[in-house]
């Protein structure tokens, strides 16, 4: 096994140096055709899809990871749109980022290039094959892409409809490969080909995230869960706080921009509390409660079960939610910094002071005033499909597009110059 994954990450670092000097046309008519491949095999993808699917309800796979595995005509056509979107997208490759002459003449350009061969390993959600392949290609990249033993027919059939885009177009194949087995020694292989691939980039479950990160040689962009926050201000439009608190919770449950926690100014618990409880409870989440939330919500007919401290770290990905009264929005700020993890974290209020102290003072990629954190997502932002999102401070942080796969190189013009 470890000579056939060597031989797939030497094949990718040999397609790479080709995709780097890829013009846009060139990298956009293979995106276009893939967009087409797609929408035109629907049913072959369906049909594979259903023998996952199949697969993991006899498995045991949760509601939440059974609803990221499964495809339909809709979730094709927006997978396809994504790679549209790449496609519209300006090519970062050849960006100028600065540019300055230094006292002898020289003239210095910092110039945007392809990482050169990345990683990607992920869980359940096959159109992360697709979204990937399409981002990498775009950034002048080549990609491995090793998902789970869940998605595994599925990512084998988008895997030939890539390649067979990139071979019509003229591109190699080997810009994208999938690894052929779910095999946990061909992950710990790959993690080890730092002389191959440049960049690592997990996408699942906090265990996956943390064997990835603990066991690789190559870096690794990453974000362990996605314990996001929402904080209801003393000051808040309670109407746009019901609407914005429901939607983060229970729109799609099972990702990880969904709201886990709700932070609410004791000034205003008394009136929100019950609405949004009774609200929360006609979609059927669970309600976890610390003590004070518990008495405001005591004697309306909901039921809820008392929170405990490790329930306010804890990613549900499900229909649970776990509730704070705080007394201001210091103690909400310090509740997010010590609970969240860095993700999505939102506050609701009407007064602009206190938004700006809530999103200069916590701790996260992505802070919102009087939204959804269900926002942080590549499409939303105008990114194309995202390749993940990152928690990390360093290259990359928030949803990662086009830019964030990668780096720069200087480029020096000189007329004779030495030293």
């Amino acid at each position: 096994m470890e000579h056939a994954i060597r031989t797939l990450a030497e094949k990718a670092r040999a397609a790479a140096l080709g995709t780097a000097t890829l013009d846009t046309t060139a990298k956009d008519a293979a995106l276009l055709r893939l967009a087409m491949l797609l929408e035109e095999q629907s049913a072959i993808i369906l049909k594979e899809n259903t023998k996952d699917l199949e697969a993991g309800r006899e498995g045991g796979l949760t509601q939440a990871l059974l609803d990221r595995l499964r495809f339909d005509e809709d979730r094709i056509r927006a997978m396809a749109e994504g790679v549209r979107q790449v496609v519209a997208l300006p090519d970062p490759v050849g960006e100028v980022i600065e540019e300055s002459t230094r006292p002898n003449g020289l003239l210095l350009r910092k110039r945007r290039v392809p990482i050169g061969v990345i990683g990607i390993i992920y869980e359940s959600r096959p159109n992360v094959t697709v979204d990937c392949a399409a981002l990498c290609l775009k950034s002048g990249n080549a990609c491995i892409l090793r998902g789970g033993k869940e998605a595994f027919h599925t990512n084998t059939v988008l895997a030939g409809i890539i390649g067979q885009a990139l071979q019509e177009t003229g591109i190699a194949k080997e810009a994208v490969q999938l690894v052929p087995t779910t095999d946990r020694e061909a992950l710990n292989i790959l993690l080890k080909l730092d002389d191959c691939i440049h960049c690592i980039i997990p996408r699942g479950g906090e265990g996956l995230i943390r064997f990835v990160a603990e066991n690789s040689r190559i870096p690794v962009i990453k974000h362990y869960k996605g314990v996001c926050n929402i904080y209801v201000d003393k000051d808040a439009d309670l109407a746009i706080a019901e609407k914005i608190v429901e939607n983060a919770k229970c729109q799609r449950p099972g990702v990880c921009n969904a709201a886990e926690n709700l932070f609410v100014h004791e000034e205003i618990a008394a009136d929100f509390l019950p609405r949004i409880a009774s609200r929360l409870q006609a979609n059927n989440v669970e309600l976890r409660l610390d003590h004070a939330t518990a008495g405001y919500i005591n004697g309306n007919g909901l039921t809820f079960t008392h929170a405990s401290e490790a329930d306010f770290h804890e990613e549900y990905l499900d229909l649970i939610l776990s509730i704070k009264t705080v007394d201001s929005i210091d103690e909400a700020i310090d509740a997010v910094n010590q609970y969240g993890s860095g993700h999505s974290d939102a506050i609701i209020t009407t007064n602009e002071a206190a938004a700006e102290k809530f999103l200069s003072a916590v701790d996260t990629s992505t802070a919102y005033w009087n939204a959804s954190t269900r926002f942080t997502d590549g499409f939303e932002f105008g990114l194309g499909a995202e390749i993940g999102i990152s928690t990390d401070r360093l290259h990359a942080r928030g949803p990662m597009g086009l830019r964030e796969l990668c780096t720069y190189k200087f480029i020096v013009y000189g007329t004779g110059q030495i030293k």
